[in-house]
């Protein structure tokens, strides 16, 4: 299945049911930590795992944003940005013009354990942004990436460059590369079980039996 397929059937899905697939597919650590939340009113977010690897500073680097701004050129079509900041919460990390940027690459959106900025404009863009909350001063001489497009870690999850991500007001979920055609198509029929499972329940049928009929709860 080509990357533009995967993409194209992973819109549609939801957090939950991806989680519940790689669950059977023997990843059960694939969901990012709970804090990370969407910020922006774009709920939705998927794409193709962009990782950059960010630190906390006390000063501004002789070349401040040199890596943010490469991993932004970087980018392709479909790509998420996926930052491992620590869970800075002195700083905006994210913010408008970088958001511009990204848009006019076709860039999803952007995934970050740190809080963003500039809403006033990006609620407008209609770019998602997930992240741990909001704060108004620049990054610069607070946080600054310090290497692009290798493993990064957040929670329990290692995000490598290539896996694909999913996630809505439920949380966030990282589908490894080797296992992604797979896990997208049995997401998917899970999906069409969920919905059937749904209109016998809609129509008073018992939770016991439905269970007993699909096996989905």
């Amino acid at each position: 299945m080509s990357d533009a397929d995967l993409l194209a059937q992973l819109a549609p899905l939801y957090a939950a049911v991806v989680a519940d697939v790689l669950d059977g597919l023997g990843f059960p650590n694939q969901t990012l930590p709970a804090n990370l939340r969407p910020l922006t009113p774009v709920h939705k977010i998927y794409g193709r795992v962009f990782p950059a690897q960010a630190t906390t500073v006390m000063e501004v680097p002789a070349e401040p944003y040199k890596l943010e701004i490469a991993a932004v050129d970087a980018m392709t079509r479909g790509d998420v940005l996926v930052v491992d900041v620590g869970n800075d919460a002195n700083c905006g990390f994210w913010g408008e013009l970088l958001t511009t940027a990204c848009l006019f690459k076709g860039v999803h959106g952007v995934v970050m354990s740190a809080c963003t900025r500039d809403m006033w404009k990006i609620r407008e863009l209609g770019f998602p942004v997930f992240g741990i909350g909001y704060h108004p001063a620049d990054s610069k001489g607070r946080a600054d990436i310090v290497e692009i497009a290798k493993p990064i870690r957040l929670g329990n999850v290692v995000v490598n460059k290539g896996d694909y991500i999913l996630g809505d007001e439920d949380g966030l979920v990282v589908i490894p590369q080797e296992v992604a055609a797979e896990a997208i198509r049995l997401a998917n029929e899970k999906v069409q079980g969920e919905n059937i499972a749904r209109e016998d329940l809609a129509r008073g049928v018992p939770m016991g039996e439905v269970f007993r009929k699909y096996g989905i709860l």
